[in-house]
């Protein structure tokens, strides 16, 4: 008999925006002035979703994995981080059923990136691109992230995790 538990998780991420740095989200390169800062690619989306899928695992967050003080990490991609994870979830007979985000920033607007991002997601973690959701949303210019100071992003999924 096949026994499994449905376990769900949550992630959250934030990084400031900069002169000077590419943009990137969901693993797509995003025509913009600013880019975010952080001692990776510090895509705030895969990020997020990391963290999610590995709080449903139990596994921890994503600097337990990819310190932010290990020299190693320098400027890794985020999708090798989710990626990571992703053989990590497997290890552990997790199939994930579905993951659901948002990215929270005024501009740019990221609807015409979302295609790409799904797919660079469902292909780290070799999932079907219908099983992951991502909505921009904005902050009606209130905040941080309506200052364009940063961009914050939240991201759930559910596992069904083998016994």
């Amino acid at each position: 008999m096949n026994l499994f538990s449905l376990r769900t998780g949550i992630g959250y991420d934030v990084h400031r925006l900069v002169p000077d740095r590419d943009l990137i989200i969901g693993g797509v390169k995003i025509d913009f002035h600013l880019g975010l800062l952080g001692h990776s690619d510090a895509d705030v989306l895969l990020h997020a979703i990391t963290d999610a899928l590995l709080g449903a695992a139990s596994l921890g967050d994503i600097g337990r994995w990819f310190s932010d003080k290990d020299p190693k990490w320098k400027g890794i991609s985020s999708l090798y981080m989710l990626s990571e994870a992703g053989k990590m979830l497997r290890q552990k007979q997790a199939k994930i059923i579905s993951i659901d985000s948002v990215v929270i920033c005024d501009r740019p607007k990221l609807l015409p990136y979302i295609p790409d991002m799904k797919l660079n997601i469902a292909s780290a973690l070799d999932v079907p691109a219908d099983c992951i959701g991502i909505k921009g949303k904005t902050s009606e210019k209130l905040g941080f992230v309506g200052a364009e100071e940063g961009i914050e992003s939240y991201a759930t999924c559910l596992l069904a995790v083998g016994s």
